[in-house]
């Protein structure tokens, strides 16, 4: 027996489908031109990453002690007395998307800190349109996996969990890849003989 209302979980699934189709990372042209204080960054991640869970018993998508710590171990750029500019927002959206999936070394080893603002922002600007293309990629391809169930709920038994083991299968994959492929920074074609790598990639 299901332990969904999959006809519920249909319906929510069509309004995340729909809401992804439109959703879209604010670009750096879009991020505020002006600096801004804790409570302010806060609040304007919560509007442009309002499709990721909530922190525990919190409203926000990130506190403030986590942004410390991301200062802390180098993750981003400290503030310039107490205020966040748009190289930290920059930063922190980043961060906050690939802290889903990833250990938050390995967001550090993707997100070097010592960069200029130009570099920075022509990362993010890549980023934001790798995002919005990998999210209409992953939006189609979980429509397809779910086709028949969308159209009706009651047709598969179990829909909403093999849907879940699909997509979860798939995150664990995306993840591994990141994390092998990141084992390679810094490593030559020499080096790569190194039976610790070999291991790795078995």
């Amino acid at each position: 027996m299901t332990l969904y209302d999959q006809t519920f979980v249909a319906a929510k699934l069509r309004k995340w489908e729909n809401y992804m189709q439109e959703f879209s990372l604010p670009t750096w042209e879009q991020l505020p031109p002006i600096e801004l204080y804790m409570d302010q960054v806060l609040a304007l991640l919560t509007q442009y990453l309002d499709f990721l869970p909530k922190e525990d018993h919190e409203d926000k998508i990130v506190s403030a002690s986590a942004i410390n710590n991301y200062v802390r171990l180098k993750v981003m750029p400290a503030p310039y007395k107490k205020k966040y500019a748009r190289i930290h927002i920059a930063y922190l959206i980043m961060i906050c998307t690939l802290k889903q999936t990833l250990n938050i070394s390995y967001v550090q080893k993707l997100l070097p800190i010592d960069l200029s603002e130009e570099e920075v922002k022509n990362i993010y600007n890549d980023y934001v349109e790798k995002h919005r293309t990998t999210a209409l990629f992953f939006t189609r391809q979980a429509h397809s996996v779910a086709s028949g169930f969308l159209k009706n709920p009651d047709s598969q038994e179990n829909a909403v969990e093999n849907l879940v083991t699909s997509a979860a299968i798939v995150a664990g994959f995306a993840k591994l890849l990141v994390e092998k492929i990141v084992k390679l920074q810094h490593v030559t074609l020499a080096e790569s003989t190194d039976p610790d790598l070999e291991k790795f990639f078995v």
